[in-house]
């Protein structure tokens, strides 16, 4: 009877239950939804660096953002790509969605193809803006969540 009160005193022991909680916290957290644009233009691809002092800085990644509460993907992609790059898109089909967890964030991102765009890119909010060739995206150095997509796209799987 002892070892059977032990076993039972084993599985209600108090400590399991925060670690319990904040998995089932992390498995339910809503990630914050970013859209982003990969626009291609004569064989290259549009990257950006962001900027030194932001998070992740001096990583690669492909221009977009934070959609606002209620805001539709698309608008919130041109708003995006206005305000970082000063072009007028339109936006394209969905290419790509994936999540990813961070250390500090949880992020969805869901990236679309931008058909065509108006206007000279001006870098307003990067490091650095660069038209790279499909084949070498892979010798930047992407966020992490970026890389399976850059893999996909440096192989011409994708776009």
């Amino acid at each position: 009877m002892a070892s059977h009160h032990e076993g039972v005193a084993k599985e209600t022991v108090p400590t399991h239950l925060p670690l319990l909680q904040s998995e089932t916290e992390m498995s339910e957290q809503k990630p914050i939804l970013v859209v982003a644009g990969i626009i291609e233009k004569d064989g290259n691809i549009l990257i950006c660096q962001r900027h030194r002092s932001d998070a992740y800085g001096l990583q690669w990644e492909f221009p977009g953002g934070k959609v606002e509460p209620a805001e539709p993907l698309p608008e919130a992609l041109r708003r995006e790509l206005e305000e970082e790059l000063a072009i007028q898109v339109e936006v394209g089909p969905e290419i790509f969605r994936l999540r990813h967890q961070y250390p500090d964030r949880y992020v969805e991102v869901v990236f679309f193809a931008i058909t065509k765009f108006s206007g000279e890119v001006q870098n307003q909010v990067f490091e650095a803006v660069q038209w790279a060739p499909r084949g070498d995206l892979p010798q930047y150095n992407f966020l992490e969540a970026d890389r399976d997509l850059v893999a996909r796209l440096s192989k011409g799987e994708l776009v």
